[in-house]
Order: C-alpha cells, then sequence, then structure tokens
C-alpha cells in the first residue's frame, strides 16, 4: 500500500473530537469527549446553548474514566438533573467504580464570555463505595435528597437509594428484580417512578413489562403496580421502549402491540387504575429501537412542549407535541440521530447522514420554524461519496427484503467487484448513514451492497421476527438472494464476490460459504462461531438471545451444532480473512483461534489477525488502518484483483 492511499485511509477512518451524550439543561449543553492520548481519559465538557464557538467547559477535573458497562454493552454513562435551582451532574466511573456527583449553577450572562459557564456548588463527592458490578445512568433524584439508580450485581439488577448528604456509603438495595431491569424514570417530584423489566427466555425488544411505583417520604417503595391493558399487553409479547414522564401523573412510551413501535399516553392520576390517555397507532413509522444499550432517546420533553423521534422508511422525523395533540412534523435528512435532549422549546441532537458526519443541531423553538426547517440547515456535505440506493428483493420465502446498494466512484474494472456487508446484531441495520469503510471499497473501483436480511429492524415487528429460530438461514439465504439479483441485472463480477460481516454478521457470512459457489472469500471482524460455545459462556444480557434465535438448547441442541460454523470449517476451501481482538467478553478470541489453522490448510490466502487491545469492535485508529490495508491484500490475492 502506497503512502497517498495510506493516508486516505487515515483521513478516512480519523475520529476528530465529537459531541457524546448530549444533554440540554436551561440555557447549557452538556456532553462527553476524550482528554489526552488514553483511551480511559474522558471528562464532562459544557458551553452556552447555540454558541458553537464558545470554548468549552471541564466540568470533571480528576482523573476519571466516566463509561457505563450496564448489561455488558453500557450506554449514557452520566445524568444532568435540574433540581432545586441547580444542576445535578451525576456520573459513572470505572476507575473508582463508583458513582459521583457535583452541583452546579449557572454563571450571570456577562461572565459566560470568560469560557466558565458553570460554577461550582459543591465539588466533586463520591456518592457510592466501589461495587463489583455496574451502574446504569437512569438516576433519579427525590425531593427529600435520595439518588434512585439500577444497578447490576452478581447477575441481577436491583433499584437501589443513596443519600445525596453522605459519602462512599454502601448502595441501599431497595428492590431486587426477577432479572433485568432498565429506564428508571420518574414524575418531577419522583413520588412516582417507572422502569421495565424482562426475563428469560425474552430479549427486551420482544418482550418486557412496564412497572409503576410509589415512594414514601423515607425514600422506600410503597406500592408497585404493573402496567396491564387488554388493548395493549394482555394475553400478547409486548416491548415497551423509554418510559418518560411528561407531567406529574402523565407518561409517554412507545409499544409494538400494532407490529410497530407507536406511542401511549399513560394516566397514574389514580395509582390502582392506570389508564389509557391515548393511543397513537401509525403504521411503517417506529418511534424505538432493540435496546441493546440503556439511554437511548425516541421522545424528550413536557407535556408542553414534547418532541419524538419517527422512523418513517430511511430518514427521520421529529414531531412536535402540545397536550398530547402533535402540531408540526418537521422531515429531516438524517439517516439516525445518536443524541436527542430537550429542556422546555430547545432541542439538541447530533443527526447522521448518508453524504455527511454526525453533525450537532441546536433549535430554539420559542422561535418560529418553518416545517422545511431541517432540509435548509448549513451541514457540511461530503463531495465525493457513493450514495446508497434503497433497493427491494424476493429474500427467503419470497418475502419483501430491503438493502442498500452502493455503486463505484471509479471505473476500475470492466464489471465490477461485489462486496457484501451482513450487519451485526443481528437485530441491528443498515440505514445508510456514511460509513468510511463502505466509501473506501467504491473509491477502489467496488460494487457494495449492505442487506437488511429479515430480523432487521426499523421494518416492524413482523419483519424483526422472520429470524426467530432460523439465524443461519434466513440471513444466508437473503444475503445470497441479494447476490443472485445483482448478478442476475449484470451490475457486479459473478467471478468476484466477497462477503463480510463482523460478530453476528460474520457468524452469518461464514455460513454463505458453505453452499454453493455465489461467494468467493470472506473477511470477517469477532466473527459469531460456536452457537454451543456462545449459550454457555457469553455475557449474562445476551445469554437468551439464542432461545428466539435458534431455540432451547436443550430441545434444539442439533441446530446448535449444526448451524455452528466451527463445526463445518472443514467444508470451507474459499479463503477466509478472519481479525479478532483478544479482549473480547461477548465472542472469545479463542474461537477463532480454533479455526485459524483449519482455513489457512484449507486455503493458502486465508489468515488470522489477533489484536491485543481491542475488545468486541475495534477502537483504535492503527487497528482500524491493519484491517483495510490487510483486507485488499487479502482480496488482491483471493479474487485476483
Amino acid at each position: 500500500m502506497g503512502n497517498d492511499v495510506k493516508l486516505k485511509v487515515r483521513k478516512n477512518l480519523s475520529k476528530k473530537k465529537d459531541f457524546k451524550e448530549l444533554i440540554i439543561i436551561r440555557d447549557t449543553i452538556f456532553w462527553i469527549d476524550f482528554i489526552g492520548e488514553g483511551p480511559n481519559q474522558n471528562a464532562i465538557f459544557a458551553r452556552p446553548f447555540n454558541e458553537k464557538d464558545a470554548l468549552p467547559q471541564k466540568l470533571t477535573n480528576k482523573n476519571f474514566n466516566i463509561k457505563n458497562k450496564f448489561h455488558g454493552y453500557g450506554g449514557k454513562s452520566y445524568a444532568c438533573i435540574d433540581f432545586k435551582n441547580n444542576i445535578y451532574l451525576i456520573w459513572i466511573d470505572q476507575l473508582s467504580k463508583a458513582v459521583w456527583f457535583q452541583i452546579f449553577k449557572e454563571v450571570a450572562s456577562n461572565y459566560r464570555s470568560q469560557s466558565k459557564y458553570l460554577d461550582s456548588v459543591q465539588e466533586p463527592r463520591q456518592l457510592s463505595k466501589s461495587i463489583e458490578g455496574n451502574f446504569d445512568s437512569s438516576f433519579v433524584i427525590s425531593e427529600n435528597n435520595f439518588l434512585y439508580g439500577i444497578c447490576e450485581i452478581n447477575s441481577r439488577d436491583y433499584l437501589f437509594s443513596l443519600n445525596l448528604k453522605k459519602t462512599k456509603q454502601d448502595i441501599h438495595l431497595i428492590k431486587q428484580f426477577k432479572n433485568f431491569a432498565g429506564d428508571l424514570s420518574s414524575n418531577n417530584s419522583a413520588s412516582l417512578l417507572s422502569w421495565i423489566e424482562w426475563d428469560s427466555p425474552y430479549m427486551p425488544w420482544e418482550k418486557n413489562e412496564l412497572f409503576f411505583a410509589q415512594i414514601d417520604f423515607d425514600g422506600e417503595l410503597k406500592k408497585i403496580k404493573k402496567f396491564s391493558n387488554k388493548l395493549v399487553n394482555v394475553n400478547k409479547n409486548v416491548s415497551f421502549f423509554q418510559p418518560h414522564w411528561i407531567s406529574e401523573k402523565l407518561l409517554v412510551c412507545s409499544e409494538d402491540s400494532s407490529g410497530w413501535w407507536n406511542l401511549l399516553f399513560l394516566d397514574a392520576s389514580d395509582f390502582e387504575s392506570i389508564v389509557i390517555k391515548k393511543k397513537v397507532e401509525r403504521n411503517l413509522i417506529e418511534y424505538g429501537s432493540p435496546q441493546w444499550v440503556s439511554g437511548i432517546t425516541f421522545f424528550s420533553g413536557t407535556i408542553k412542549n414534547l418532541f419524538c423521534l419517527a422512523k418513517k422508511e430511511n430518514n427521520l422525523i421529529v414531531e412536535h407535541y402540545k397536550d398530547l395533540v402533535l402540531v408540526k412534523e418537521f422531515s429531516t435528512h438524517f439517516t439516525a440521530v445518536s443524541d436527542f435532549s430537550v429542556f422546555r422549546k430547545k432541542i439538541v441532537l447530533k443527526g447522521h447522514g448518508s453524504d455527511f458526519f454526525g453533525n450537532l443541531l441546536e433549535i430554539d423553538f420559542t422561535e418560529k420554524v418553518s416545517s422545511n426547517f431541517f432540509e435548509e440547515i448549513n451541514i457540511e456535505y461530503i463531495k465525493d461519496y457513493s450514495k446508497p440506493v434503497s433497493f427491494w428483493f424476493k429474500g427467503f420465502e419470497d418475502k419483501c427484503t430491503h438493502s442498500f446498494l452502493y455503486r463505484p466512484l471509479v471505473e476500475k474494472f470492466s464489471k465490477p467487484p461485489l462486496f457484501v456487508r451482513a450487519h451485526s446484531g443481528p437485530t441491528s441495520l443498515f440505514d445508510g448513514s456514511y460509513n468510511a469503510e463502505v466509501q473506501y471499497w467504491t473509491a477502489k473501483g467496488f460494487f457494495v451492497a449492505e442487506v437488511n436480511y429479515g430480523g432487521s429492524s426499523g421494518f416492524g415487528k413482523l419483519y424483526r421476527e422472520r429470524l426467530n429460530y432460523k439465524w443461519g438461514i434466513v440471513d444466508s439465504y437473503d444475503c445470497k438472494a441479494l447476490t443472485l439479483e445483482l448478478i442476475k441485472l449484470d451490475l457486479v463480477d459473478s467471478k468476484k464476490v466477497v462477503i463480510f460481516g463482523n460478530s453476528a454478521g460474520g457468524f452469518t457470512a461464514l455460513n454463505c460459504l458453505f453452499d454453493g459457489s455465489i461467494f468467493k472469500a470472506a473477511i470477517c471482524k469477532y466473527p459469531v462461531i460456536d452457537l454451543k460455545d456462545m449459550h454457555y459462556n457469553t455475557h449474562r444480557f445476551e445469554k437468551d438471545y439464542l432461545n428466539s434465535l435458534v431455540g432451547d438448547y436443550a430441545k434444539n441442541h442439533d441446530d446448535y451444532i449444526n448451524r455452528s460454523p466451527i463445526n463445518r470449517i472443514n467444508k470451507i476451501k474459499k479463503p477466509i480473512l478472519l481479525f479478532h481482538g483478544k479482549k473480547d467478553s461477548v465472542v472469545s478470541y479463542k474461537q477463532t483461534y480454533k479455526i485459524q489453522e483449519i482455513s489457512i490448510r484449507n486455503n493458502k490466502y486465508s489468515e488470522a489477525i489477533f489484536f491485543e487491545n481491542e475488545g468486541h469492535g475495534f477502537k483504535n485508529i492503527e487497528t482500524k488502518e491493519v484491517v483495510i490495508k490487510k483486507s485488499q491484500q487479502f482480496l488482491k490475492n483471493a479474487l485476483n484483483i
């Protein structure tokens, strides 16, 4: 690889300083960013809302590693709460394995030009003792100065409280959940709490329960009530998403009883009889997504001004509700939104698109905002890129299946090689957002196809459930079906087709190599190889996922064996390139070691590369450069390019 190519790779893959975990409180926005060179050095920053040239104020000055490891995949790692005329900043620190907090107040506006926008009312305080477990950041503060949260200890979730007047205290366990819990929230006075729970054999997007609780003056649970309604979840598996209080007695969430995550407004005025205030049903629109990580936000605000995100086909809509009535709908050119926060009529969000990186937007709806506002915003677009085009094809059992196609940016071949991508998850999806690797290959003359195989999210519950008990069958079939369709349309070179996948996508990619001669090679990062090993050894959150993907282990043992690439690797004579991090806690790198020798013996171009300091998902720029460089060398040999 020449130096010029290497520079382009680094430019494509480099990660600039970015706004992560955005929150707005009053006239200040908060976010997390890295400091220094180490991966464990980060801090919480703040600056005035809509003052993009203002210098950030670093709020957490001690050496903290602010990170959420709840349920293995984590999520938002801190909370900002507007409480008693102050701003309470609460975060999870992995160095002390404890909860910390600090109190701030806004500095008078005439001093805000001095890069100090918040004054510390109380210095950082370690609230909890260290625990051998994980905290979630869905914190709640009550009027009598109790902090409530959910933690994970010894493979069980608990509701706990801490006294904000004390330091380094034992966490007070209030309730032991049956298994998993998340999305803790409360009304303004914290007299009412809500959360979701789920248990084996379900994942939270398959079936969960919505609970409410009353809190007494001493901070203990007074009553707990599970929400049940014949119009929603009686005798039906339903997934609730992001319960969020919009007033003292009203809560909004979404639920998928209609087949799509749609809005549900609940009235808790009578705790003994929580009723539906309003139910919104809109087909082909999703107000939610699979809860792999905590803190995903699709709605934010209050009953006076509630803003919602809605996924419609390949775009996101922003909706504005007043007193439960939709007053305005804004179309956007976003394919994804990674952060979304509202305070009164101010919104901050980070939007992603097919031709731009994540952009921070700050919008004040106290001013008149037109319906086409999002179309008119000034975004720095990428000039040279291959535009994703939606392409529907007949997948497994002739069902209509979605994909994105990217045509090559340059013509280097009489007919372009095809690079097929299978996403991880496998409930995830390709949303058409800009991807540096995809653009790299299109710049090399490749035709790239991203397959939203049956089981992907964003297309309704029935689409998501296509993969039930058929993982390793439906996904692989859909990848093959799309490839054959593109060959039939004479768009790609049938002799130069490679399939690529991470994690679950790697499982799909390897299974595609067993039958037929469609795919000539595979490139996999940290692939799932052994379902039996995954059943016994994966982390707690994902352990039960195989119940729906494959079936109960005792009853479907043969399927676990037959669909595992490790048990059929001798049948693959095609070249395979494997990458794996040795700190992977989801899929052990030792599984890749097991097939390394066999795959290399079966094909001289096969190779396995391991990284000492990477986990399940590669973070370092240098690692990503190695992956690109090795992949290019591999394809040059394997496809004779």
